[in-house]
């Protein structure tokens, strides 16, 4: 057996930072993933698609997934793993099985992002020898850390006498909002009580605790093709059927759409392409958008008008819209009876010196899923922080976090299961 998670949690997570993996990318990682699990111990492992229906996944890319496949074969991933994994079914869900007691599921992210590392020599993973291996991708918002706190907790109740089932879920494609609903649906979801997810960083620093974030926005992902009709710009412009200018146009609208007196909106066109030469009225223009909202209906709210927007700028240009949702994710608060044991827990901790019982979140995340599916059926669901001082924000090139932190989420983390065990069943508030 290898030397405890425990023991080297810097050295995992490093070693984990080399090799960041996008969305449905992640076969390298899960298969690291999967060592780590099988080195602990589990009473049982579900990897890819037996871990959820690939059917239920959001965002899948129709490309680019095979060059990433065989970059982790040439990492010597074994081929019986790969097959698991064919088609980009990346993840696992691993699961202690103690007897009686409390049913409690805990979800850490798996997934890396399109950003180049800096190469800067203050940088601590360039200066110390683990920057990102894979050009173009980092781990460059901490799941790096999350998956090291997934597999040191479950190995600590692996060894523990806890009495109880534990189910953690290594889920895949965060970023993009995909992982999230297919873990949700799975029978792995079914009759937990509990659910922890849990985030690093976020602005709080290394020995603060978050027991609890409060109004994640509901997200949703939204693609567009416009397709227009080229013709020559300076011989025959009236010819043309312009879908640059069209995309243009659904832009400009796009930030113009209505607030709602319900609550906040957000909307945001982040990429945009089209044309193929100056002389060229383009016939072909591509945007990446999201929508959000303060509420899973204001965020629907949001998404109609977008499409709407977009498909109605494309007629106005004679040009025609395809308008496709990719992924979405509802709004999920955390419940203050767990929010309190956290707080309860963490305030114990060595290292922490300050807990806050609950804190806005203003971004949206895919944990939502899991935490409405546990609520939905009885039990109670709380989505945690603790801090860690990063030298700058998330998802930016020189993004890292202070390694102390790991010690910190691995306590609190173990430390909350254990007094779920001890508590069970924690009664509910009376919410009138």
């Amino acid at each position: 057996m290898s030397e405890p998670v425990r023991n080297r949690l810097v050295s995992v997570r490093r070693r984990l930072h080399r090799h960041p993996e996008p969305a449905w990318r992640e076969f390298t990682t899960t298969a690291r993933l999967v060592d780590e699990i099988r080195s602990i111990g589990v009473d049982e492992l579900a990897v890819g698609s037996a871990a959820y229906d690939p059917a239920d996944r959001m965002a899948v890319p129709d490309a680019d997934l095979e060059p990433w496949r065989e970059r982790a074969r040439e990492r010597g991933v074994d081929e019986d793993l790969l097959e698991q994994l064919s088609g980009g079914t990346t993840g696992a869900v691993a699961v202690v099985e103690r007897g009686e007691g409390p049913a409690i599921g805990l979800r850490v992210d798996i997934d890396g992002l399109f950003i180049e590392e800096s190469t800067d020599g203050e940088h601590v993973p360039a200066a110390e020898g683990f920057r990102s291996e894979i050009d173009g991708t980092m781990h460059a918002c901490g799941h790096d850390a999350h998956m090291t706190w997934g597999l040191a907790a479950l190995e600590a109740i692996a060894e523990s006498d806890f009495s109880g089932r534990l189910v953690v879920f290594f889920q895949p494609a965060e970023e993009t909002g995909g992982g999230g609903c297919p873990m949700a649906k799975s029978e792995y979801a079914d009759g937990l009580d509990y659910l922890l997810a849990v985030h690093v960083g976020l602005d709080h620093p290394t020995g603060e605790v978050v027991a609890g974030i409060e109004k994640p926005l509901a997200m949703c992902h939204v693609d567009a093709t416009i397709e227009g009709t080229s013709a020559h710009a300076g011989k025959a412009p009236n010819k043309g059927a312009n879908a640059m200018h069209a995309m243009g146009t659904a832009i400009e609208n796009a930030y113009g759409i209505p607030r709602h007196s319900d609550g906040m909106t957000r909307v945001n066109i982040g990429k945009a392409e089209a044309g193929t030469a100056s002389n060229v009225i383009a016939e072909r223009a591509h945007m990446e958008a999201e929508a959000r909202g303060e509420t899973t209906e204001l965020m629907a709210y949001t998404k109609r008008r977008l499409e709407r927007t977009i498909r109605s700028a494309a007629e106005l240009h004679g040009c025609r819209a395809e308008v496709d949702v990719v992924s979405e994710s509802p709004r999920a608060d955390s419940d203050p009876e767990l929010q309190q044991i956290v707080s309860d827990v963490a305030g114990g901790v060595a290292g922490i010196e300050r807990v806050l019982p609950a804190a806005d979140f203003g971004a949206s995340e895919d944990a939502t899923f899991l935490m409405e599916r546990v609520q939905d059926d009885g039990g109670l669901a709380s989505y945690l922080i603790v801090g860690t001082d990063h030298p700058t924000s998330h998802h930016t090139p020189t993004f890292d976090v202070d390694e102390r932190s790991l010690t910190h989420g691995v306590d609190v983390l173990v430390e909350t299961i254990r007094e779920l065990e001890r508590r069970h069943p924690v009664p509910r508030e009376d919410n009138e």
